[in-house]
């Protein structure tokens, strides 16, 4: 084949292609296809974007700058002072994972063994709950209703209930204890008490959402898995191993890494419940960043850069959870 017909085909081939339309002309094409849908959503976007990217931004920035109290902009009655805090690269990052902090790992190791035992509580609990309300029972819409108030009640209302339950002096356990001739507790006196009471109220707070999710799982499992179990000999332990838990199998997953999430970031239970009697030690990651910002000589970058390495833990787990999970369900 000649040179000049070579040319005329490859000619031909470039007349045949269209131009790729660019990223205008696609927003508007779609603008005019769907334009309500646009409108529409376009108020939820707004918020998301004040509420929720413009902060996360601000705190990515301040995370790598060395800003404090005393550097920052401020105005002291007609006088305005400039802020002076610059960039620092990843210097709070460093700080923090190299240990020089001095606070995270031990805060972390804290927080892993929260989040996993008031999971692993809330799950088993949810869970023998569910099974109790799925089976045939007099009043059983009363007990659902019952047990669901924990959750429907906000959460400073919860807490400042177990707060004097929990009172050394007043509260209603220390009565019951004192009544039966037990000596009363220090109940949130001690960092170890501390810790037991957090995850208790957590817990208590917790179960409801796990219970309705499972039950809701439960009854979608189809009944006639089970009669025919049952007609083969299986024993109920046998049923609940090789069709409940399997069919809740999806349910399970997404409670449990929303639960992971929830009790990793959970803030009011810990702060509302301990408030200045805190040790230090039953702080988790979320309420020790909230201490660097807003107590002493507030430290907002140091704060901020605990919040982006509180954010970049939690979606690495979410992303081997997720895989993890896809991979069991392949197999």
């Amino acid at each position: 084949m000649t040179t000049a017909a070579l040319d005329g085909q490859q000619q031909g081939k470039q007349r045949g292609k269209a131009p790729r339309p660019g990223l205008v002309t696609l927003f508007k094409r779609s603008w005019d296809k769907h334009w309500y849908a646009w409108a529409m959503v376009a108020p939820v976007v707004i918020v998301i974007g004040v509420l929720v990217l413009y902060p996360l931004g601000y705190g990515i920035y301040l995370s790598f700058t060395n800003a404090t109290e005393t550097n920052i902009a401020k105005d002291i009655g007609p006088v305005h002072i400039p802020a002076t805090y610059h960039l620092v690269g990843f210097d709070n990052y460093w700080k923090i994972l190299s240990g020089q902090d001095g606070d995270f790992y031990p805060r972390l190791i804290w927080t892993v063994i929260w989040t996993l035992t008031c999971v692993a509580f809330t799950y088993a609990i949810g869970m023998g709950m569910a099974l109790l309300l799925n089976r045939p029972a007099k009043f059983r819409l009363f007990y659902r209703l019952s047990l669901i108030l924990p959750w429907a009640i906000p959460a400073f209302v919860s807490v400042f209930a177990w707060r004097l339950m929990l009172n050394s002096q007043y509260g209603v356990f220390n009565s019951i204890l004192t009544h039966v001739g037990l000596p009363a507790q220090d109940w949130l006196g001690t960092p170890f008490a501390q810790k037991v009471a957090v995850i208790m109220v957590n817990v208590w707070a917790g179960v409801p959402f796990m219970m309705v999710a499972l039950l809701g799982g439960m009854q979608s499992i189809p009944q006639e898995l089970y009669e025919a179990a049952e007609m083969d000999g299986a024993s109920p332990w046998k049923r609940f191993l090789h069709i409940t838990l399997p069919g809740l199998r999806p349910v399970s997953n997404t409670v449990i890494l929303l639960g992971v999430i929830w009790t990793f970031n959970m803030f009011p239970i810990i702060f509302l419940l301990l408030g200045q009697t805190n040790s230090g030690d039953t702080d988790i990651l979320v309420t020790y960043a909230y201490r660097k910002a807003f107590t002493g000589v507030s430290d907002y970058s140091g704060a901020a850069s605990y919040g982006m390495v509180i954010l970049a833990i939690l979606l690495v787990f979410s992303t081997f959870y997720r895989r993890y999970q896809a991979k069991t369900e392949q197999a």
